[in-house]
């Protein structure tokens, strides 16, 4: 092709790609921006914020899915990729909004050398905030799920009160070594991790002697490996996901009681982990089978 020709068929296309780009973001952008709506709920004499998502229609099955930022975030605008999957599903999501500690940042308060004599009790917030929305929306289900900090608070969450969850989903989450050497689990929940390998802020090997300043924590395949015990969990099905980028191994342990997933991410980094699989559909699929 000609430098003319080529110069008159991208003129003529550019009008047409750019309405195609337009009419792709009229589709995404109502579920990406239209229906995060701030609340506020008293605990603990703080004012506490939370954001919803609330569907179009909500299913019979009446599901609420927590979704926790993380170290340093904020609640509103986060994971809008979920939005889709709720409005799609027919559940609600909820986005808390951590406080900011002393002597760190916005957060849970999971016991990281920098929250030190940090007395906020976010495992009591949430099941404030669960028994409130429980109640205002007659929800009928309850699953929870977050990213870094707010991992660590899955696994806090499924060790003390796994009877307040039909599911939870960690996103480049850890164990931290207090609780894993800790009292057990109280009982057996659901439980899928999504990590990457390579994740240079929450470290798949563990970090035994705190290099990363996190505090200690246990390696990504034992964290997992508790909860598959828990369990009781006899056996593993492997298989690997349809590539987007990076290769995703699902590792689904089972046997007498609730299902345990790994993604295993290889060579993924600190994320949630939506450019090497769809988590919004990977998490509902993983959150339906647990539906009463």
């Amino acid at each position: 092709m000609n430098k003319k020709l080529c110069n008159f068929v991208c003129l003529k296309l550019r009008p047409m790609m750019k309405r195609i780009v337009l009419l792709s973001l009229l589709v995404i952008l109502p579920f990406m921006t239209r229906a995060q709506q701030k609340f506020t709920l008293q605990d603990a004499g703080e004012e506490r914020e939370y954001y919803l998502f609330v569907p179009d229609s909500l299913g019979p099955h009446r599901s609420l899915v927590f979704i926790l930022h993380g170290y340093g975030g904020k609640a509103e605008g986060y994971f809008p990729e979920m939005h889709r999957a709720a409005q799609k599903y027919g559940f609600i999501l909820c986005y808390p909004q951590g406080l900011k500690a002393p002597q760190g940042k916005t957060g849970w308060n999971v016991g990281y050398p920098k929250q030190a004599g940090w007395e906020q009790d976010d495992v009591a917030f949430i099941i404030n905030l669960q028994d409130h929305l429980i109640k205002e929306y007659n929800i009928k289900n309850s699953f929870f799920s977050g990213m870094s900090n707010g991992g660590e608070m899955c696994y806090i969450m499924a060790y003390k009160h796994p009877e307040r969850f039909n599911a939870i989903c960690s996103l480049a989450g850890l164990t931290m070594e207090w609780l894993y050497t800790g009292p057990k689990p109280v009982g057996p929940v659901p439980f899928m991790e999504i990590h990457g390998t390579a994740d240079k802020t929450s470290y798949w090997q563990g970090d035994p002697e705190n290099q990363g300043g996190w505090g200690k924590y246990v390696a990504v395949p034992l964290a997992v490996g508790r909860m598959a015990s828990i369990n009781n969990c006899t056996h593993e099905v492997c298989d690997t996901l349809p590539q987007i980028r990076n290769v995703v191994i699902k590792h689904i342990f089972k046997g007498d009681g609730p299902e345990v997933r790994l993604y295993e991410i290889k060579n993924g980094k600190h994320a949630i982990g939506n450019k090497d699989l769809d988590v919004p559909e990977e998490m509902w699929s993983f959150f339906k089978q647990y539906i009463k």
